[in-house]
């Protein structure tokens, strides 16, 4: 496995796992959502999924990474956002009631933290995610992503719109 690292206020931190390839199938997940069910990639149908990790909604880029996601989807029909971070689920559905956003899907990857090392997002030694986009298309090709190399910066929001654009008009 390659050596990734990212800057997290400025440190180093290493990477488990590699970066997806474009036009691969996605790996499948099995997530807890914010009732403690099992959630995967499958249940998301054939819909374009946009998902958005990041390392806790807790912070205030994240917190307006998942807002901003959230409130451009409701222009792509047949699209779903999902916020991925490993935040547990109890925190997850706090923030989703104290944000009042009511449709926002957050699922945790605390228990395994099996989607991080399959996507490439893991920082193993803080049991957190890197913030990074993926879009898969109805299929579950990844059509576009992003991987950001400081975890305390935006995500490019126009260019992981526009990816979605491309697949829902």
């Amino acid at each position: 496995m390659p050596n990734r690292t990212v800057l997290m206020h400025g440190k180093e931190v290493k990477l488990y796992g590699n970066e997806l390839e474009l036009n691969t199938k996605a790996p499948d997940f099995t997530l807890i959502d914010n009732d403690l069910n099992k959630v995967s990639l499958q249940d998301f149908g054939n819909q374009v999924k946009l998902i958005s990790v990041v390392p806790s909604l807790d912070t205030g880029i994240c917190d307006q990474q998942t807002r901003r996601f959230n409130q451009e989807i409701v222009s792509y029909p047949n699209a779903v956002v999902i916020t991925v971070s490993v935040d547990l689920p109890f925190a997850q559905k706090r923030w989703c009631g104290a944000s009042g956003l009511d449709n926002v899907i957050t699922l945790s990857d605390h228990f395994d933290v099996n989607f991080g090392k399959a996507y490439g997002v893991l920082i193993e030694d803080l049991r957190l995610l890197s913030r990074a986009i993926f879009v898969l298309d109805q299929d579950n090709t990844v059509v576009y992503h992003e991987y950001l190399p400081e975890v305390g910066k935006h995500p490019d929001y126009e260019k992981a719109l526009a990816a979605l654009k491309s697949l829902t008009s």
